[in-house]
């Protein structure tokens, strides 16, 4: 199997929710940035009258959301938000949704573990220079002029430019620098452990995606408590923020089965791939297609008993921005491992989620009870498409009478027609208008090409 330093699996941030559709091979964009918001006219503070049309009934709420006003920040956190846009694909909005001082905390969290995983991920940094910069990351927090000038990636911006980002990471409360220099440690010390290190077993696996999302659904997680918009015990309870980063980590893990071969890059476990094929990459071959969808069920089955977790972690949430922020990624997870569960595509091309369900999806998340209607439905889908023969069968039915038992939390279950959207920011809002617009521009690119 190859080494996993072939190319890093990235960062939860810049991996792990990317859940929506897949993109073509031009690349993801942002879909939508702060100054578009501002375009708009959306300005800190303005109360912005949403309405929705479901099921030919008009629902019209009105809420205060919140939005960047440039002119209100300094130089350097204007230039923070800038390379947030620029860095990630389809999370600065979502950030950008958070309410109050949790928004910047999260920004330079997630502009911190950029520049780590960009260290990571340059192969051109030698692993005698790379390991001691992954473990000595965390200090050059506290040291203003540092910044790294060799980097060969397409995001060094944020390593040419890490004083202005650093200079920002010590303007937060002291308890936000705590979080992020001690999640920025630990995800040092655990990428450097796996830079030459392969993934064997399934509790390596675990490993793993606990170094590269766990740890940031548990940083993300203490933020939340810190900013004291959402009780102590969301921030305590690492086991449910760990299962969080790990059910969307090993998700796209499954997903990405051929791209990373395509790529050089090997993250599925020996312990379950080996009882299928004599190397990984054997799977890929049309003659071990019954063999290689056992693997990918298999796999998805051990994903799936993260869900429970999931349920619960969400149902401790109060905030209604920070409800959206975890619960969106969750449910695009799901509904992706029900499309690839027992599909041969997954070896053959891409699976994705259509771009018009992502934004149902997104519309609906938007409480507990409508959150566990969506879980239920695509275990549901998975159910119906267990195979008697498949090895894992028993395992997959059992983990899905676990979630059926969850998300009927009063003995029944409500429509999600029930829970259309009574909230949703503005910026998500638009990222879903901007979602279905794209989709559409693609729809009518792909027929006149066709036609020509």
């Amino acid at each position: 199997m190859a080494s996993v330093n072939c190319k890093t699996a990235v960062s939860l941030f810049k991996r792990t929710l990317s859940l929506g559709p897949a993109q073509k091979p031009c690349g993801q964009r942002s879909l939508l940035t702060a100054s578009r918001l501002q375009d708009r006219g959306l300005k800190e503070g303005r109360t912005v009258q949403i309405c929705f049309a479901p099921q030919s009934q008009a629902v019209c709420r009105v809420h205060p959301v919140y939005f960047l006003q440039q002119d209100s920040m300094s130089d350097s956190l204007q230039t923070c938000y800038r390379y947030l846009n620029e860095t990630s694909r389809s999370f600065a909005a979502v950030i950008q949704a958070l309410d109050g001082e949790l928004r910047h905390a999260v920004c330079i969290f997630y502009l911190v573990l950029r520049a780590l995983d960009t260290v990571e991920d340059d192969m051109t940094i030698a692993l005698e220079t790379k390991t001691p910069m992954l473990h000595d990351f965390h200090t050059y927090l506290y040291q203003a002029d540092w910044r790294y000038m060799d980097s060969k990636e397409k995001d060094k911006q944020v390593l040419e430019d890490f004083p202005t980002i650093s200079l920002e990471f010590r303007k937060l409360a002291v308890i936000y620098q705590e979080v992020i220099a001690d999640i920025c440690h630990k995800m040092g010390v655990g990428m450097a452990e796996y830079l030459e290190k392969k993934v064997q077993t399934l509790q390596e696996w675990d490993q793993y995606c606990h170094y590269v999302a766990g740890l940031v659904g548990i940083g993300l997680s203490r933020l939340f408590s810190a900013s004291e918009l959402e009780d102590p015990i969301v921030g305590l309870d690492t086991q449910l923020s760990n299962s969080m980063g790990l059910f969307l980590q090993k998700t796209n893990i499954i997903r990405d089965y051929l791209e990373d071969q395509t790529e050089g890059r090997e993250f599925w476990p020996k312990e379950v791939w080996g009882k299928y094929g004599k190397k990984l990459s054997d799977l890929a071959n049309p003659e071990k297609i019954i063999p290689a969808v056992h693997c990918m069920n298999e796999l998805i089955t051990n994903a799936l008993h993260h869900v429970p977790d999931v349920l619960t972690y969400l149902s401790r949430l109060k905030n209604q921005s920070v409800f959206n922020f975890c619960a969106i990624p969750q449910v695009m997870a799901i509904a992706t491992l029900a499309a690839c569960y027992n599909n041969q595509q997954v070896y053959k091309g891409v699976v994705k989620i259509r771009k018009g369900q992502a934004v149902t999806l997104m519309m609906d998340a938007t409480n507990i009870e409508a959150v566990r209607a969506i879980m239920y439905q695509y275990v549901e889908e998975i159910y119906q498409k267990i195979p008697l023969t498949d090895p894992s069968s028993g395992r997959t039915q059992h983990i899905i009478a676990s979630v059926r038992n969850l998300s009927l939390s009063d003995g029944s279950l409500a429509s999600r027609n029930h829970f259309s959207p009574i909230y949703l920011s503005c910026a998500m809002l638009l990222a879903a208008i901007s979602w279905q617009y794209l989709s559409t521009v693609s729809q009518v690119s792909e027929e006149v090409h066709s036609r020509q």
